[in-house]
């Protein structure tokens, strides 16, 4: 069967499905979105980070990965769920806030790369960020300990290494961490034990 001739879903038949935050629709499919370990502990130490940061300054609201987003007006029934995302205050209204997928843009948007992710998809993801009009994209890398900085729909990119600065440029002004911060320590944590 051809994609063409896969069943179609909808933004808010998305919504009405078990575990649907597990999912991003794109191109009328089901795609899973699934985060490695590693991920996770890295989303969870850069939300805690921008928490602190928005907090303090009244900028704005963190989202974890549960947060869906619908604001791409290349194709209106996509949904897409970046793994952390940022959005300035007085941007969401409260009907978005309680109920459906965000219906617009946010301020940055996080990708924290697994093994499970494509090139392709990712590659595809970061498009479509851009053509939503993201202003501030920064992709992490885990196996290089890396952040790629995508600013201004990806005409500036800037690549970060563990002793670098990590900003929030002109999107969050005044945040910054060390790239290091963000990724686990390098001491192997993950011991073998053995079963008698």
């Amino acid at each position: 069967m051809s994609i063409a001739e896969l069943p179609q879903m909808t933004a808010d038949e998305l919504l009405s499905i078990p575990e649907s935050d597990r999912y991003e629709l794109v191109h009328g499919q089901l795609v899973e979105h699934v985060m490695s370990h590693q991920a996770v502990w890295i989303a969870a130490r850069l939300i805690t980070l921008l928490n602190v940061f928005l907090k303090q300054h009244d900028l704005g609201d963190v989202y974890s990965e549960g947060a869906t987003y619908q604001c791409f007006p290349h194709e209106p029934g996509m949904v897409r769920k970046p793994d952390v995302s940022v959005i300035c205050k007085g941007r969401l209204s409260y009907s978005q806030f309680v109920r459906g997928h965000a219906k617009i843009a946010p301020d940055l948007a996080v990708e924290v790369l697994s093994p499970s992710d494509s090139a392709y998809e990712v590659f595809e993801k970061l498009e479509d960020y851009f053509r939503a009009g993201i202003p501030l994209v920064w992709q992490i890398n885990p196996s290089t300990r890396t952040v790629t900085v995508y600013v201004a729909g990806g005409r500036q990119i800037v690549l970060l290494h563990e002793g670098d600065e990590l900003t929030g440029g002109d999107v969050l002004p005044g945040f910054r961490c060390q790239v290091a911060e963000i990724f686990p320590p390098r001491a192997d944590f993950l011991e073998t034990t053995t079963v008698a």
